[in-house]
């Protein structure tokens, strides 16, 4: 957690935008260009980006949410009613709820994919697309993340995960089971232990059981929608953008490079930024790296 966004406080603005079935929660700070931001997961919310990315809003309007029937947009909201499109139709329904002619969009992880898809459908509706540690934009390059993740994790870390997602505590959603399934999920790129707790913990605030069962639901089927499809592939689409486009990679990153670098190359002019000593929680472990390449695309193109 940053120091700067201890010591500065901000003026936050919170509230629910309607879509079609759903009441999605907003969470909006700052003032000036606005940047929305789109969390990963997909079965997370918006609340592991906090505090970190917050000091961007000393020259942006930030604009968080919690994609349907995750967070705090979860009330009403069935496994069954998100689709790939409902997402992205949910991403326009804010733009307009906010009446905003254009958006700079930042997605971290599976929501830099999220962005991608938006930007192919809305071109004329982005004004810089940010992509951080983003998760890849093909079914291939997917199948290369898993590989490296099998070969990032120690044979006992590896033991320990299938080990838990067999017990019935973690069928049912158990905090503490899922808490302890991801400190082993994320160790190979969160090295030091109190960050590593940071994003364990902040992962599932104000989270129930249930909530979280559900949460797995949708991130299944936005995987069957994605990355399950053999042709999954948004590579040719991101070649006929014409939008700033930042892509920010970190060394020790659980995506690996090439992923970030097939999508750098084909949005043309796209800058990809790589940050050394770093890992899949830029915001969080280079804060101020990240903020700055974002700010040098804003102000500068």
């Amino acid at each position: 957690m940053s120091t700067d966004a201890i010591f500065h406080p901000r003026a936050v603005r919170e509230g629910f935008f309607p879509v079609n079935g759903a009441q999605l929660y907003y969470r909006d700070t700052g003032q000036g260009q606005t940047i929305v931001v789109i969390h990963g997961g997909p079965d997370f919310d918006h609340h592991y980006l906090l505090p970190d990315l917050d000091p961007l809003s000393d020259a942006f309007r930030l604009i968080y949410y919690d994609q349907r029937g995750r967070g705090r947009s979860g009330w009403g909201v069935q496994p069954e009613d998100v689709t790939l499109e409902s997402e992205i139709s949910d991403l326009e329904s804010l733009r307009e709820y906010f009446q905003l002619e254009s958006v700079a969009v930042l997605g971290h992880s599976w929501g830099g994919l999220l962005a991608m898809e938006y930007a192919i459908r809305h071109a004329d509706r982005i004004s810089h697309l940010l992509l951080m540690n983003t998760a890849p934009a093909s079914r291939a390059d997917y199948l290369v993340l898993r590989q490296a993740l099998a070969r990032k994790r120690s044979p006992g870390d590896s033991e320990k995960m299938e080990a838990l997602l067999s017990t019935d505590q973690y069928a049912k959603g158990d905090l503490e089971t899922d808490a302890e399934y991801y400190r082993f999920h994320f160790r190979p790129t969160v090295r030091r232990p109190e960050l590593l707790e940071w994003v364990v913990q902040s992962l599932r605030v104000g989270m129930t059981a249930e909530r979280v069962v559900k949460a797995r639901a949708i991130e299944d089927r936005l995987y069957e929608q994605t990355w399950m499809l053999s042709n999954y592939d948004l590579l040719p689409q991101l070649a006929q953008l014409h939008i700033p486009a930042l892509v920010i990679h970190s060394e020790y990153d659980l995506v690996p490079f090439e992923c970030a670098a097939h999508i750098a190359q084909a949005i043309a002019g796209a800058r990809l930024v790589e940050l050394e000593d770093c890992g899949h929680f830029s915001h969080l472990e280079c804060p101020n790296e990240v903020r700055k390449a974002i700010a040098d695309l804003l102000v500068c193109q």
